[in-house]
C-alpha cells in the first residue's frame, strides 16, 4: 500500500534524524559549524507530502509563476523585521522566505527539472568558489579586497560560461528588470564599475550628477507645462512634439536619479538603504504631526502649511534630543 503524505513526511523526518555526521558539508572547517540539519530535512518533507497526489489541493496546484510574488513580498517582509530589529518576527519571516525557495524547488522536482539538494549543491560550489581567499590561494586583507575579489570571480565565471558563444550575453543580463529601479540602478552601475567603466573619484561623480541636473532644467525649461508647474500630460497626449519634450523631462529625471545612485555608490553608500531610512524617517514624523493635530482636536488636513511646518519642525526637535 502506497505510504499517505502525512507517512511520507514522518518518513523523512525519521531519516534525517538517522543522517547524523554524514550530513556534514566538505567545506565545513569551522568546528563549530552545524553538522545535521533534521528540522530542515523534516521541512523538505512536509513540502513534498503538500504536494503529494494525496497531499492539498492548492500546494499541488501551484506553478513557479502563480507563486513568483509571494517570493518579494516574503523578502520585504523579512526585511522590514530587520530594520525594525525585530527578532522573534524575523525568525517568523525567515521561515516564510524559505517556505517560497523549498516550495519552488519541490515544483521544480516534480516536473523534473532540479531539486533542492541541486540548489543547495549550486550555491554552496559558488560561494566556494567565490571565496578563494577562505578556500584557495586568494589573499585578502580587507572587505574592500574581498568585494574585488568576488567581482573578479564573477566576471570569470560569466566569461567561462560563455567561451565559444557568437553573442554572448551582456554583463547587465544577469541583473532582473523585475528588481525595484533604484536597486536595479545601483546594481548595473557596480557592474560597469567593476568592468572599468567609472569615475576617479567622487567629485567626478558629483559634476556628472551636477551636469544631469542641467539637463533635465533644459527639458523642463523646454516641455509643456501647468500653471502648478507640472508637465502638461493632457498636451502630451493631442501632440507629438509636445509628448517628445515631455518625454525628455522624465528620461532627464531618471539620468539624475541615476547619477545619485552613483554618488552613493562611489561614497560606499547602499541607495536603497539609504532611501528606505528616509523613508521611514519621514513616516516618524508625519506619525508625530498627525498626532499632534489630534491633541488639538483637528485633522491633519485641516492644517494650514505655516502649521504643518511647525509641527514638522517640532518632530524634528524631538528626534535630535533622542
Amino acid at each position: 500500500m502506497a505510504d499517505t503524505a502525512a507517512q511520507r513526511a514522518d518518513n523523512a523526518e525519521r531519516a534525517c534524524e538517522d543522517t547524523g555526521a554524514d550530513q556534514v558539508k566538505q567545506s565545513d572547517t569551522n568546528a563549530g559549524a552545524p553538522a545535521a540539519h533534521a528540522a530542515f530535512d523534516g521541512f523538505v518533507g512536509t513540502i513534498a507530502a503538500l504536494r503529494a497526489p494525496d497531499g492539498c489541493p492548492w500546494d499541488r496546484a501551484q506553478t513557479h509563476e502563480s507563486i513568483a510574488h509571494n517570493m518579494i513580498e516574503e523578502a520585504y517582509e523579512a526585511v522590514d523585521a530587520i530594520e525594525s530589529g525585530d527578532v522573534a518576527h524575523l525568525r517568523e519571516e525567515l521561515g516564510d522566505v524559505l517556505l517560497q525557495v523549498v516550495l519552488q524547488s519541490q515544483i521544480a522536482a516534480d516536473a523534473g527539472e532540479f531539486t533542492i539538494d541541486d540548489v543547495c549543491r549550486d550555491i554552496d560550489a559558488k560561494m566556494i568558489r567565490r571565496h578563494p581567499h577562505v578556500f584557495g590561494e586568494a589573499h585578502a586583507e580587507s572587505a574592500a579586497d574581498v568585494g574585488r575579489i568576488w567581482s573578479e570571480v564573477k566576471l570569470d565565471e560569466r566569461a567561462a560560461a560563455h567561451d565559444g558563444d557568437a553573442a554572448p550575453e551582456s554583463l547587465l543580463d544577469s541583473v532582473p528588470t523585475s528588481f525595484p529601479a533604484l536597486m536595479q540602478a545601483q546594481k548595473i552601475s557596480r557592474k560597469a564599475a567593476a568592468a572599468g567603466f567609472e569615475w576617479d573619484t567622487v567629485d567626478a561623480v558629483w559634476e556628472q550628477e551636477r551636469s544631469e541636473e542641467r539637463e533635465l532644467a533644459c527639458a523642463y525649461a523646454a516641455a509643456p507645462t501647468r500653471p502648478d508647474g507640472k508637465v502638461d500630460a493632457d498636451r502630451a497626449a493631442e501632440d507629438a512634439e509636445a509628448r517628445a519634450l515631455a518625454d525628455a523631462v522624465e528620461l532627464e529625471f531618471g539620468d539624475v536619479l541615476f547619477s545619485l545612485v552613483n554618488v552613493g555608490r562611489k561614497m560606499g553608500l547602499d541607495a536603497e538603504s539609504a532611501l528606505r531610512a528616509t523613508c521611514a524617517k519621514f513616516r516618524r514624523r508625519w506619525a508625530f504631526v498627525e498626532r499632534r493635530a489630534r491633541e488639538q482636536g483637528r485633522d491633519v488636513c485641516d492644517l494650514t502649511q505655516p502649521e504643518l511646518e511647525q509641527l514638522w519642525n517640532e518632530a524634528k526637535q524631538e528626534e535630535e534630543l533622542r
